[in-house]
């Protein structure tokens, strides 16, 4: 079902301009229309319960505005809500539409805000999209109520409040703060960056050079250990051990026309002179 909502073309005021030439329902009208709708699938039905409610779009919208996001973006979302809500609403349940829709509503946009709000990943559960729209709400409030000392931050009045742990209510209000770039500049720092003061955990152009030589070390080591074993242990050790697609026991033990498990004692033998004989390396290093 899709609604001939009305186009935008000059901002959120033209919209709200457009939006009030639609008529409230009483609430008679509103349940023979969502009756044709619900019996009959009518759209006609379903343009007028949309259109007749707009207005209460803007309003939950207007709600969200200090998330930092385009008020129009909102409503959109909210819009979508709307138009949800109206193609599941059931009339005989016994309730008004705008009671059932608002649900929907709230969860569109807030999806949107969460969405938007960070490149990271948040609000994924229940309990987080909770905090995440109820935290900076409880906060102020025991502030004003003097529940939290703003100067120590601390909030362990709000989060028993919303009933989460220290941890989570500390993470989340890290989150509220928004995405911080690492080539931002540092206040009083002569230019130098957030990039800049992290520590680089990786190996420094010495330390490359003594792994790759440790390395052609040992794999020397291997290759002349390997060229020391008879025929049978040479080849479990080339094609099974060393191999990037390695044979199956019984892969091997076919092309010897021997058992399983005497490829398998061959195995445990080859792999531990290997062993002895890098043990003095290994030590080394």
């Amino acid at each position: 079902m899709v609604a001939q909502l009305p186009v935008v073309t000059d901002g959120l005021a033209a919209y709200l301009a457009e939006i009030r030439k639609f008529p409230l329902l009483k609430e008679e009208e509103e349940h023979r229309y969502a009756v044709k709708l619900f019996e009959e699938k009518d759209l006609e039905a379903a343009h007028t319960l949309i259109t007749s409610n707009l207005r209460f779009v803007v309003k939950v919208a207007g709600e969200y505005r200090h998330y930092g996001l385009k008020m129009l973006d909102l409503i959109q979302e909210g819009n979508i809500g709307l138009m949800m809500a109206v193609r599941k609403f059931n009339p005989y349940k016994g309730i008004r539409l705008i009671s059932y829709a608002v649900w929907w509503i709230r969860a569109y946009i807030q999806n949107h805000v969460i969405s938007m709000w960070s490149l990271l990943k948040i609000g994924t559960t229940q309990a987080q999209r909770k905090l995440f729209f109820k935290l900076r709400e409880s906060k102020n409030a025991l502030l004003k109520l003097g529940g939290i000392d703003a100067d120590t931050n601390d909030f362990h009045a709000a989060a028993q409040s919303l009933k989460v742990s220290d941890k989570d209510f500390i993470e989340m209000e890290q989150r509220l703060q928004g995405d911080y770039s690492l080539d931002a500049e540092i206040a009083g720092a002569d230019g130098m960056t957030a990039l800049d003061g992290l520590i680089d955990s990786r190996q420094n152009q010495e330390e490359m050079l003594a792994e790759c030589q440790e390395n052609q070390q040992l794999q020397q080591k291997v290759a002349s250990v390997v060229a020391t074993l008879n025929e049978k242990e040479r080849y479990i050790i080339e094609h099974r051990i060393s191999a990037d697609e390695p044979l199956t026991l019984q892969e091997i033990a076919s092309h010897f026309s021997i058992s399983r498990e005497r490829v398998r004692q061959i195995e445990e033998n080859a792999l531990r002179k290997v062993k002895n004989s890098l043990l003095p390396l290994m030590a080394a290093v």
